[in-house]
């Protein structure tokens, strides 16, 4: 199962605000992210930096290059915008990570 991972930040002083959004997380937006083929999402938060570190698993046959064009994934990102640094579409600003290790159990 294919694994991406980037890096957001939220701006200082909103750690919590961005912790309780993401707990009231829009029932239409976990099925969208689902729909898209995302079997697992987690965030990730360094209060020190506040730096945001997202790891993502999703099926090979996935729709995540159509997420950005959706209205609700639009909405969100407008709902987002004030507490993290984001472009001017309202999309996070985000770093993808490169991976440099991997343990497997399998």
């Amino acid at each position: 199962m294919p694994i991406r991972a980037f890096r957001m930040n939220v701006n200082p002083g909103q750690e919590q605000e961005y912790l309780r959004r993401h707990d009231d997380i829009w029932p239409e937006l976990a099925d969208l992210l689902r729909g898209a083929g995302i079997e697992d999402y987690r965030i990730f938060l360094d209060p020190e930096s506040h730096a945001l570190f997202a790891v993502m698993s999703h099926r090979e046959q996935h729709g995540l290059d159509d997420l950005p064009g959706h209205p609700v994934m639009q909405r969100w990102w407008q709902h987002m915008k004030d507490i993290m640094p984001s472009h001017a579409d309202g999309s996070p600003r985000s770093v993808d990570l490169q991976p440099v290790f991997h343990l497997s159990a399998l």
